[in-house]
């Protein structure tokens, strides 16, 4: 794999998907340079309906943190993990079962963009 620089664009596509039973069913996801993230899941299974995600992701989020997160319990465990540059962060919670877990939460404004992030 070529070493890029720090000013090298960076795409990265994955597909994996059948035509079968249930009709076309697969999973997508595309990290674009310009910080796009698109995700895609669609499963006919049970009549699931297709679901599509974008987030753009700035260097503003090198700068949050989960110190008001709940911990990981016996319940789960969430991570996220982010490489910007020479920077690294990375997000741990517990698995949260709806919206009232973040609202009732320490930090229910980031602890709400993580939820709906990793919601499916």
């Amino acid at each position: 794999m070529a070493d890029g620089g720090d000013d090298a664009e960076f795409y990265l596509r994955y597909y994996v998907g059948h035509k079968g039973k249930f009709g076309h069913e697969f999973l997508e996801f595309e990290f674009r340079p310009d910080g796009k993230l698109r995700y895609a899941n669609n499963s006919n299974y049970k009549n699931d309906t297709m679901i599509r995600k974008e987030i753009f992701l700035t260097p503003a989020i090198m700068k949050e943190d989960d110190n008001n997160w709940p911990e990981p319990d016996r319940v789960g465990r969430q991570e996220l993990e982010i490489v910007m540059g020479n920077e690294h962060i990375s997000f741990t919670t517990s698995k949260i079962g709806s919206l009232m877990d973040v609202q009732t939460s320490k930090d229910p404004e980031g602890l709400r963009i993580f939820y709906y992030l990793v919601q499916v």
